[in-house]
């Protein structure tokens, strides 16, 4: 039987959601704000933000091939996307016209990977992850600092974004299990590198309407997006 995606309860579930606080703090003599790029193996030149000890891409994923140079299969067909238990990769909607601004959505097979980062870098773990939002402070404001501030992508709701940490976190939306695109403008939603269990790998989310960084899991078949960070 196909499975469902969690995707549609979790955006319930953090409407109302309240997070606690983690105990991690930023340091004022980390760096915040150091810049530079990295281009993958397609070209995709990507800006990069130093957060504390962490530097990250600026902007999703984008790329078609594997750091080897080898194609990751770009799977169109609903019922193909459903019934993957290996790697694949989409556009949202199929319209490579959202590669530009949103990346691509992956499934976590091509995670798994491990070649799916520029030489150098790496899909981020659930640990590094957690760093990250532990130095902005904890989960409950983070996603206010990493989101881009205004409307152009998210919808009018993400009036209390900072993007003081230039992550400018955008809501690509996802696909999935069953093949469905949805949650573009409203939600974003990126892959770790840790699976949670056999059929379940970890993600983060933050949404339009909040200001958290929400950690759950979700099916390994579901298309995310992906932010590199360096090793």
């Amino acid at each position: 039987m196909k499975k469902n995606s969690n995707i549609l309860i979790y955006s319930l579930i953090l409407m109302g959601l309240t997070v606690m606080l983690t105990n991690g703090c930023k340091k004022d003599d980390d760096p915040i704000g150091e810049t530079g790029t990295v281009t993958d193996i397609d070209g995709n030149t990507y800006n990069t933000v130093t957060i504390g000890s962490q530097t990250w891409m600026v902007e999703n994923l984008k790329t078609t091939k594997y750091n080897d140079g080898t194609d990751i299969p770009n799977v169109t067909d609903f019922i193909t996307w459903s019934g993957l238990s290996t790697p694949g990769y989409c556009w949202y909607e199929n319209n490579i016209d959202n590669k530009a601004t949103y990346g691509a959505l992956y499934n976590w097979y091509t995670v798994n990977t491990g070649k799916l980062a520029p030489t150098g870098w790496h899909v981020p773990t659930d640990a590094e992850w957690l760093q990250l939002t532990d130095y902005l402070g904890g989960e409950l404001d983070a996603g206010d600092k990493l989101k881009e501030i205004g409307n152009t992508h998210w919808r009018t709701a993400n009036e209390t974004a900072t993007n003081e940490t230039g992550f400018t976190a955008l809501p690509g939306g996802n696909r999935d299990a069953g093949g469905i695109s949805g949650n573009i403008g409203n939600f974003g939603f990126w892959w770790s590198a840790n699976e949670y269990s056999a059929n379940y790998a970890w993600i983060r989310s933050m949404g339009f309407n909040l200001s958290n960084v929400y950690r759950a899991y979700e099916y390994k078949e579901v298309g995310l997006s992906v932010r590199c960070i360096k090793n």
